[in-house]
């Protein structure tokens, strides 16, 4: 197999939330490929001691992990786990039921010799090429198909939409979380490659409109993940100058592209 990966911050003068890994098992057979996007809270008092990029690491160290050495258990089971262990590392010292602990968005893919597994949990996302050429986006809708306003401020989607029945749903401190995300299996033979992106990336088709996720998957093939981040920076820029797109969110996210052809 081969694989090319690129995180980069949106502001250089802060830490990237985001992990990435791909982790290859003894047998050349499979691997597993992890991406996570951390949650920035809106404020320095979110009841943990821990920074966001502390959760991401932790978290996404234990995926890779289980991932890789616990074939035996289904993706969900693996997100469970990992989340289980993360909270153990700091229940005592954090307060793990505010809304705000230290959080992240998920897509984990594994692969074997005879299939292709696939989870998602919010807002990043996992691109799968056929040996055809064809591409689907593999994605958790919550995000999209919340009411108009249901994310008006941070206080209003901690009340009603995180983490919430009806809502979206995070990594967390909750283990339970993980039955809420998007899961499946795939034949290895409809599967020739794979592109996991957080939504610093996914910009290129979601904010900006540049083109569609066969375009991105054909952007990140030819020229690889660092030129799709290139372009979203690029995009960003003229956006901020001519003010050409409502402002929402940040001007610069953090983004993260792994691909992986199997």
């Amino acid at each position: 197999m081969r694989a090319e990966l690129v995180s980069e911050p949106g502001d250089p003068d802060r830490p990237n939330e985001d992990f990435a890994s791909v982790g290859l098992p003894a047998s050349a057979q499979g691997g597993s490929l992890v991406v996570l996007d951390g949650v920035t809270p809106p404020r320095s008092d979110y009841g943990c001691l821990h920074s966001v990029p502390w959760f991401s690491a932790r978290l996404g160290g234990a995926l890779t992990e289980l991932s890789v050495s616990r074939g035996d258990l289904p993706l969900h089971e693996v997100l469970s786990r990992a989340i289980r262990r993360v909270a153990d590392a700091h229940a005592a010292t954090c307060d793990l039921s505010h809304p705000r602990t230290p959080q992240a968005t998920v897509v984990l893919a594994r692969w074997s010799a005879s299939e292709v597994e696939y989870l998602v949990l919010s807002d990043s996302a996992l691109l799968v090429e056929s040996p055809a050429g064809e591409v689907t986006a593999l994605l958790d809708g919550r995000l999209s198909r919340l009411p108009p306003g249901a994310l008006a401020t941070d206080a209003v989607a901690d009340t009603t939409a995180r983490n919430k029945e009806g809502g979206f749903f995070t990594a967390a401190a909750d283990p339970s979380v993980a039955s809420r995300a998007v899961t499946g299996t795939l034949p290895r033979s409809s599967v020739r490659a794979l592109t996991a992106l957080t939504d610093g990336a996914t910009r290129w088709v979601e904010r900006f409109h540049a083109g569609d996720w066969a375009g991105l998957f054909a952007l990140v093939r030819e020229e690889g993940p660092a030129s799709l981040v290139e372009r979203v920076r690029a995009l960003e820029r003229a956006a901020a100058r001519e003010r050409s797109h409502p402002r929402r969110g940040k001007t610069h996210d953090d983004a993260t592209v792994v691909f992986a052809e199997l």
